[in-house]
């Protein structure tokens, strides 16, 4: 950025403006990660484990004590470059179904039928107080578990400002009873095609496998958050004081929002009941048929093509919204190739089993109550690097699966662990642009939503550890 020097005569003498640190661009982080595996190469010892193939499970497996030493194998600078494209190659069917299963939710957004149909269900609450809330939060969450709903939940926003200040409560209630209630669902994650979905792909699991504990350990993420954010309106409406943005409410006018957001109609409720077989389709698929990710993807397209006709779409608007759609998440699909890449450098390296031998020796002896948790955190921590949920999976599972089988922890247990470090700190980073777009919609500064939310995600943190606790003795697969 240029700098405007004035004249001397006038200058007063002015520290330089210190520059505010900023995170590095996700595909940044993910280059030097690359970077940093071919580097690798060159300094660690090379090794690697035996691996089999399980007849009955059909599942590649590290045979536990076969890790050995092999013949050193560095990662030259144009391979460092090869092992991009290569990624994108083996992520390929992970990223392609992303792409189409986004833009199949493209085309059902394009018929107008979820905005409608979520709009007529938040103003159906109007002035029935109390189930506003946990109606409200439930109708979110559905939208969390399915499609991963996030971005999506802000233009709800000023609807549910609107109706939490007619009420009594503040911008801060309305905001959580939409957003938190998405963010309960996406934690669940039960039929999330981006992060459960993918997770359980590169595990090598049956996608969607593990529904019923991922079911009940929503209802308690949803439940509480419900309880919180109750809690919290219910304070606020006694004293207004009490709220977190008190200054902002002060000034502001309880009105009635008006969107430009057509009627549910007839249209709009059969794309929701083609949505609804859809969903049961691919369920249905999963657990009678094995179905995979070429299975879902297509039965994803001809649920997209289907509903995209009967909501009255023409055949150019139905893949101009595919494309879309599609063109939406090309952020967070193509990370996956980039994530992969990372894994492609560590295995062309032969230095992959170095780290999990290394790791799985530092940690073999603690008790396994202890391990997932720490693999909870180490999730935690990578979320605010790397924001994609498809792109984290793509980045740790390679490894965490392998430490998993070596430590004797299910499988499902390392994706359970990525899904909920994943989304409990998705409502308090920075770097979420969920998040950020849905304060700038609401008016309300970073610092508050922290100081009102951080209990909250405390609380998830807490439930998800006690989760993985349960999920490792449960023998969860």
């Amino acid at each position: 950025m240029a700098t405007q020097h004035p004249s001397p005569a006038s200058a007063p003498n002015k520290a330089p403006a210190k520059k505010r640190f900023s995170v590095p661009h996700t595909y940044a982080i993910l280059f030097i990660m690359i970077v940093l595996a071919a580097l690798a190469s060159y300094v660690l010892p090379t090794g690697e484990f035996e691996r089999i193939k399980d007849a009955t499970s059909g599942k590649t497996i590290v045979v536990n004590n076969s890790y050995h030493p092999v013949e050193s194998s560095p990662v030259g600078f144009f391979d460092m470059f090869k092992a991009i494209p290569d990624g994108m190659q083996k992520g390929a069917q992970i990223i392609f179904y992303i792409f189409i299963v986004s833009g199949v939710f493209g085309i059902i957004r394009s018929t107008g039928a979820i905005e409608s149909g979520i709009h007529k269900g938040v103003r159906h609450l109007e002035g029935r107080e109390k189930l506003l809330i946990p109606a409200s939060m439930f109708l979110f969450s559905i939208g969390g578990f399915t499609m991963g709903m996030a971005e999506e939940s802000i233009i709800f926003v000023p609807i549910g400002i609107a109706l939490a200040r007619a009420m009594g409560f503040d911008a801060v209630t309305g905001t959580a009873m939409i957003t938190m209630g998405a963010a309960s669902g996406f934690m669940g994650g039960m039929l999330n095609p981006f992060t459960v979905g993918v997770a359980q792909s590169l595990a090598q699991l049956p996608l969607f496998s593990g529904l019923a504990f991922r079911t009940v350990v929503y209802i308690i993420v949803l439940g509480f958050a419900i309880w919180y954010v109750m809690r919290y309106a219910y304070k606020v409406k006694a004293d207004p004081t009490k709220s977190v943005i008190y200054e902002v409410e002060k000034e502001a006018v309880a009105e009635k929002v008006e969107m430009d957001i057509p009627e549910l109609n007839i249209r709009h409720k059969l794309v929701f009941l083609v949505m609804v077989i859809g969903l049961a389709c691919n369920v249905y698929g999963v657990f009678k048929y094995e179905w995979f990710l070429t299975e879902l993807t297509a039965s994803f397209l001809i649920m997209g093509l289907v509903a995209g006709l009967v909501g009255g779409l023409s055949i150019n608007n139905l893949f101009d919204s595919f494309v879309a759609g599609a063109k939406a998440v090309t952020f967070g699909a193509l990370i996956v190739g980039f994530a992969r890449a990372i894994t492609v450098v560590l295995e062309d390296g032969k230095t992959i089993d170095t780290m999990i031998y290394g790791l799985t020796s530092a940690i073999g002896h603690l008790p396994d109550a202890i391990n997932v948790v720490a693999m909870f955190l180490i999730q935690a921590v990578l979320n605010l690097f790397i924001s994609s949920g498809s792109g984290q999976a793509a980045t740790t599972m390679p490894i965490m699966v392998p430490i998993a089988d070596l430590l004797g922890i299910q499988r499902q247990v390392a994706v359970l662990a990525f899904q909920y470090g994943d989304s409990v700190t998705n409502s308090i980073i920075p770097t979420s642009s969920a998040l950020m777009g849905y304060l700038a919609v609401a008016g309300i500064p970073y610092e508050k939503w922290v100081k009102f939310i951080w209990k909250l995600l405390l609380g998830w943190a807490l439930i998800a550890c006690v989760a993985l606790i349960a999920a490792v003795y449960l023998g969860i697969v």
